[in-house]
């Protein structure tokens, strides 16, 4: 009888969460790489018509809906390049509205022109390879397609990519998934270079394949996930310096909360790979293709959250924390999302060595209209009496800038960002314990003991068309976790072993929904160590760029 009743119990659960709920409820998050929509949604923020916590991305599919709804009934405010570009990226979004109302369900093919009514007022659909919807269950797939060819004094480099996508919800539930496989010649995106591109871990060639999806259950104030997802975690313009997301997706379960205006939440436990080989489980093997050694990596998660208040319109104050740590399996210490893990982990390590853990805070103000002014501080590793010693730094990495649009000229901005790290921020002695996956840092792209000047004007004379005019300095200096010094008393940039110093003009289209292409030209100089850059943009290089892709 206990059985029956827990499962009778079970099923009834099942079916008010499952077949009670709110239809509309549907979160799928929108994959950063998007960076028109990004782009333009900041721009809404900055101009005050709509507001958005940009410290956490992604975005959810839904989140992005309701900003444009939000901008769709101030339309008046917004000057005409902003009408259009509103209109073309509800084409897409608004198929995620509440207020979406179909008349049938058929499943379409290629077809995007079908009318459909919101407020009264008819739209049109973006183009799908599939798309069905009706009151319970909808799907969208397309392709993936694309690739870019750079030609310099090095020659030529290539890249292609081709795969799907697929998302869709079914009441409350979303779910999502992407494959793509990628085809770089030369490779230009290893985990030892200084670069914001993203490759995969390379299985000994040119080309890998990146498998990204999740599902997803949402309720009125929230949501949570099983994904397999990047994220980028730190106001920028240039590279987030808490979680730059310029790494392999991870496995990470996901919980958003906002329950309230001035509050929102953000909380993940992920799944690393540590690329550190665990003699105690790796064995030898033997069979009909001959004895090999079945190598096992050990264990690697990570734990992080995110709080969000906003005290002021359109000021939002960010502080969260976050723990690297290698244990068999998941501790359900750091399953708990509200917790400060470094003092989680002063119990549960005491008297051995700690875990890793990191600390942070981000503010953002748009205030003043027309203004985004920004600051990050992300916190490796803190001691009160280095302060007062002129020859200790504590671990610190810090970001700060502004953006300035549409004045003095309507669809121009300006912006300027400044980013210094200090030796061993982002590092850890303990291999496992790395702020990495597969290699890749987690962080900021120029790892630590750097700084960066980043300058750009960015001129959008017509709907979803960037003209993008920059100014990049970086520096790094020496790599003290190869010195073998002590772990205290780094002077920062004592010397400068990798410069690149880079100014160009790159023009981007998005010609219809998802389908980008671009050119660019970009005179740069990269000296200094050549472990740090690929080969093929190494040293004075006018290099020239131009690409095509469809879905990300």
């Amino acid at each position: 009888m206990p059985d029956l009743r827990k499962r009778l119990f079970l099923i009834c659960l099942f079916n008010i969460i499952v077949l009670n709920t709110n239809l509309f409820s549907q979160e799928v998050p929108q994959s950063v790489s998007n960076t028109g929509i990004y782009e333009f949604l900041d721009e809404l923020a900055n101009d005050q018509i709509i507001t958005i916590n940009s410290a956490v991305k992604p975005y959810s599919r839904l989140f992005i809906s309701l900003r444009l709804k939000e901008a769709e009934e101030k339309k008046d405010q917004l000057n005409p390049r902003q009408q259009k570009e509103l209109d073309f990226y509800l084409t897409d979004f608004g198929k995620e509205l509440n207020d979406e109302r179909h008349k049938g369900a058929t499943a379409q093919w290629f077809n995007g022109e079908k009318a459909q009514r919101r407020n009264g007022a008819t739209v049109q659909r973006r183009m799908d390879l599939f798309y069905y919807r009706d009151s319970l269950f909808s799907l969208t797939i397309n392709p993936i397609l694309g690739g870019e060819i750079f030609t310099n004094s090095s020659g030529k480099a290539t890249y292609l990519r081709n795969g799907a996508e697929a998302r869709g919800y079914i009441k409350n539930w979303g779910f999502y998934a992407s494959l793509r496989d990628n085809h770089e010649k030369p490779l230009l995106g290893l985990p030892q270079y200084l670069t914001q591109r993203v490759n995969g871990l390379i299985k000994g060639s040119t080309d890998w394949s990146e498998m990204q999806g999740g599902i997803t259950y949402s309720w009125k104030w929230g949501n949570a996930g099983l994904v397999k997802d990047n994220l980028q975690w730190g106001n920028n313009y240039n590279g987030a310096n808490i979680f730059g997301g310029n790494n392999p997706s991870f496995v990470q379960l996901r919980l958003h909360i906002s329950p309230v205006k001035w509050f929102d939440f953000n909380y993940f436990h992920g799944w690393l790979n540590s690329m550190v080989v665990d003699s105690t489980k790796s064995y030898w093997v033997t069979n009909s293709y001959g004895t090999n050694y079945r190598e096992v990596y050990h264990s690697k998660f990570i734990a992080a959250n995110m709080f969000t208040f906003t005290p002021f319109k359109n000021l939002n104050v960010s502080a969260g924390n976050s723990i690297v740590y290698d244990n068999e399996t998941a501790n359900p210490a750091y399953l708990i999302p509200l917790f400060f893990y470094k003092s989680v982990d002063h119990s549960l390590t005491s008297g051995i060595d700690n875990m890793n853990s990191q600390m942070f805070f981000d503010i953002s103000s748009r205030q003043i209209r027309n203004l985004h002014l920004y600051a990050t501080w992300f916190i490796d590793e803190l001691s009160v009496s280095r302060f007062t010693n002129k020859n200790a730094w504590n671990f610190f990495s810090y970001k700060a800038g502004f953006r300035l649009t549409d004045l003095p000229v309507t669809n121009l901005s300006f912006t300027t960002e400044f980013t210094y790290t200090y030796p061993l921020a982002f590092q850890h002695y303990v291999p496992t314990l790395t702020f990495q996956n597969q290699g890749y840092n987690l962080g900021y792209y120029l790892k630590d003991n750097s700084r960066e000047w980043y300058v750009a004007l960015d001129y959008r004379p017509v709907r979803t068309l960037d003209v993008n005019l920059f100014f990049l300095d970086a520096i790094r200096g020496p790599d003290y976790t190869e010195l073998g010094v002590n772990r205290v008393g780094n002077p920062p940039l004592v010397t400068v072993q990798w410069h690149n110093t880079s100014y160009g003009l790159k023009a981007s289209y998005q010609v219809i929904n998802d389908l980008y292409t671009w050119f660019s030209f970009a005179s740069g100089n990269i000296r200094g160590d050549a472990r740090w850059s690929p080969e093929y943009f190494f040293g004075r290089k006018n290099t020239l760029n131009f690409g095509v892709t469809f879905g990300f």
